[in-house]
């Protein structure tokens, strides 16, 4: 779909239904992740630990800490309206997540064309870096918003 609106002009005018669709996102909901703020190419989200979602060594698990990422990521790159999907992760864990601590996701655009981005994203606790996540985006030609 074609649309005279720029990127940034589309996240403007739309940023309160594209933040509501990540917001509402029903796997972020189930598992507690709060959405905090959305920018152009950009996401904030934090997550509170809880025991189930810890592993056998009493640590947070990785696939807690990958899909916090995740969830930032996808809302960076979805920020602009138009419909993108993950093609590739590189994920790097340097420290363990606590019982009972807070997480920190943060996703910052790198680069973005036409068809793809992207994005680096760091997990913090109590300002420990926990990880670091590379990944690349598919930009799609759908938008999710009612752009003219």
């Amino acid at each position: 779909m074609k649309t005279n609106m720029t990127e940034q002009g589309i996240h403007q005018r739309y940023y309160k239904q594209i933040f509501d669709t990540f917001e509402q996102e029903p796997f972020a909901q189930f598992l507690g992740m709060k959405l905090i703020e959305m920018g152009e190419g950009t996401a904030t989200a934090e997550l509170d630990i809880k025991d189930h979602m810890l592993n056998s060594h009493g640590t947070v698990h990785g696939a807690i800490i990958f899909s916090l990422a995740d969830y930032v990521f996808a809302a960076a790159s979805n920020s602009y309206g138009k419909t993108s999907v993950g093609l590739s992760t590189n994920i790097n864990f340097m420290a363990p997540g606590q019982k009972g601590s807070r997480l920190k996701a943060i996703a910052i655009e790198e680069k973005r064309n036409n068809r793809t981005a992207w994005y680096k994203i760091r997990v913090e606790s109590d300002g420990e870096l926990l990880a670091s996540m590379e990944a690349l985006v598919y930009r799609k030609n759908h938008y999710f918003v009612p752009v003219e």
